[in-house]
């Protein structure tokens, strides 16, 4: 199991936390945190279609004792001649949002796609959130189903962007 040490901050004081790689006996507690923090509207997204069809590359949690504070999943995604990792959700418990705790979730994931030699990060989500993590606009991304194209983001790690339809890898 990989683990890294890092720290979140509170109004108070930094925390430190461990990000552990997930196992299959955290399914069940990660499934109740992303339930918890975007509902049963997420199985209505076009995101939620490609992790369907796709291997999870690798997932991240951070708990607290027994308690899941954090978790976030990669999966694999081509696009054009782009080999790539589509990231999310990132969920993050209520109580733990704004502390830092989804930025170090999102952080690991970048070194797990450096290390799988991949081209790129994909994802749908907020740009002033992922652009301090140099993701970028995709404009040449398809998916095939709706999504905003303004919220399409890619993490170059090579000169290999994608350009075409984004297909889910089992």
């Amino acid at each position: 199991m990989t683990s890294v040490l890092a720290s979140v901050s509170s109004a108070q004081t930094a925390v430190p936390v461990v990000i552990q790689r997930e196992q299959a006996s955290d399914a069940t507690a990660v499934d109740a945190l992303v339930m918890s923090a975007f509902g049963p509207g997420r199985f209505a997204k076009t995101a939620e279609r490609v992790r369907e069809k796709s291997a999870i590359l690798a997932g991240f949690t951070v708990y607290d004792g027994a308690e899941l504070l954090g978790s976030v999943r990669l999966w694999s995604v081509t696009s054009g001649a782009a080999r790539g990792a589509f990231l999310g959700p990132i969920a993050v418990r209520k109580t733990k949002r704004s502390t830092g705790l989804g930025g170090l979730l999102v952080q690991q994931c970048i070194e797990e796609a450096k290390a799988l030699g991949l081209d790129g990060i994909l994802l749908i989500g907020d740009p002033p959130y992922f652009e301090r993590f140099g993701f970028v606009a995709a404009p040449d991304a398809v998916f095939s189903g709706p999504v905003n194209k303004q919220r399409v983001m890619w993490l170059p790690l090579t000169e290999v962007s994608p350009d075409g339809a984004v297909r889910p890898v089992a």
